[in-house]
């Protein structure tokens, strides 16, 4: 049976930090915190629950973040 991978470490950031902050700002400043995936989605959009290690979400209401979750 093969090894469990080790999931990448994260970033040590608070997802709430960016709850606030203009949408492509707040993109630029977790890319350079070092997330390798930024996701911003509309309001209610449907995704799935999958967790991705490194990516943070972002819900955008009228081009500011209104809130972030990891994964």
């Amino acid at each position: 049976m093969a090894p469990i991978p080790t999931p990448p470490t994260e970033p040590q950031d608070t997802p709430d930090s960016y709850v606030g902050l203009p949408a492509d700002g707040a993109e630029r400043q977790a890319r350079e915190r070092g997330w390798s995936t930024v996701r911003s989605l509309a309001p209610g959009t449907v995704i799935t629950m999958e967790y991705l290690a490194g990516r943070l979400n972002f819900e955008v209401k009228e081009g500011v973040v209104a809130r972030c979750w990891k994964g």
